[in-house]
């Protein structure tokens, strides 16, 4: 039995700069490796958890094909099939899972959970997405810039729309990659600057913009998200406050000639994003999505103490 410290991947802000950078070329390696060499046995013999308590497309499908590609195999709940669901205690179900398989991947909006469920778990414990962070998300987000543009350091970043899971990751990242994190968020979805000050106090590079056109003023790289995010109530309040921060081809005129735009998907077109600007040139979408397969084999890689050179 391994003596290796288990590695838990909850958050961005917790972790350690230079493993999340290790993890990155991990993942471009693998990438770069699977047109020769589909399968690896990264997780050869072992088993993989994917426990989903809300509708997923993307982390979903990514997170099975990685497993198998890296030659474990995936093990798929829901929060409906387990006792999870019926009142199971986090720590139980994190001692119990860990009798029975090698990893745990989970998806629920519940961070608190999520957490507690990787302080009781002997295994690995990987966030998939809470109403909190989504850290997996923003790895590929990173990895899909580097890919096109090279490394983030000393670019502008620009977030439009709610303040959201996506955007508080977006928010740890700028603290580990060394970039500037412009928000043009309403006022009124703006409430909480825990996290943004904690971060500043740590060194991020945080500017909270008036406006969508001044968030995007000669930036590197604008996302959005879809308005209306699950579990969020107040749909048409939500689109009225935020119609002012639509990426459309005139925002995207603020910022660089060479400014890229991503979406992690699923858009709402005609609302956060027009049809010009997520099917236009500067759209990286579609590479953003599929690098959640490759970014999260990075991941996983790291979890079980593989290294760069153990994905050639």
């Amino acid at each position: 039995m391994s003596t290796s410290p288990i590695r838990h991947f909850v958050d961005l802000e917790n972790e350690n700069t230079e493993d999340l950078k290790d993890i990155l070329k991990t993942a471009h390696t693998i990438k770069a490796a699977r047109k020769t060499k589909r399968k690896t046995d990264i997780l050869q013999d072992k088993v993989i958890a994917l426990v989903f308590d809300k509708p997923s497309t993307r982390t979903r499908v990514s997170f099975d094909v990685g497993v198998r590609e890296l030659g474990g195999e995936p093990l798929m709940l829901t929060g409906a099939e387990m006792q999870l669901g019926r009142g199971e205690s986090i720590p139980d179900t994190a001692r119990v899972l860990s009798r029975f398989v090698d990893g745990i991947m989970i998806r629920m909006l519940d961070h608190e959970a999520v957490a507690e469920l990787a302080k009781y778990a002997d295994v690995p414990v990987i966030n998939g997405l809470t109403y909190y962070s989504h850290p997996c998300q923003i790895m590929a987000d990173i990895m899909t810039y580097e890919e096109h543009r090279g490394s983030l350091q000393g670019k502008t970043v620009t977030w439009v729309g709610d303040y959201n899971n996506v955007l508080v990751s977006w928010l740890h990242a700028a603290k580990h990659f060394d970039f500037t994190m412009r928000i043009g968020v309403p006022d009124e979805l703006l409430t909480d600057y825990t996290v943004i000050n904690r971060l500043k106090d740590a060194g991020a590079k945080i500017e909270v913009c008036d406006t969508a056109e001044a968030a995007a003023d000669q930036s590197d790289l604008i996302i959005a998200d879809t308005w209306v995010s699950m579990g969020d109530e107040g749909a048409e309040h939500l689109h009225n406050l935020l119609k002012p921060y639509q990426v459309n081809t005139r925002l995207m005129e603020h910022a660089k000639e060479d400014a890229l735009f991503m979406h992690c998907l699923p858009a709402h077109r005609g609302e956060e994003v027009t049809d010009e600007v997520i099917d236009g040139p500067q759209s990286v979408v579609f590479d953003e999505a599929e690098n959640r397969l490759h970014a999260q084999k990075g991941i996983m890689a790291w979890c079980f103490h593989k290294s760069n050179a153990d994905t050639k």
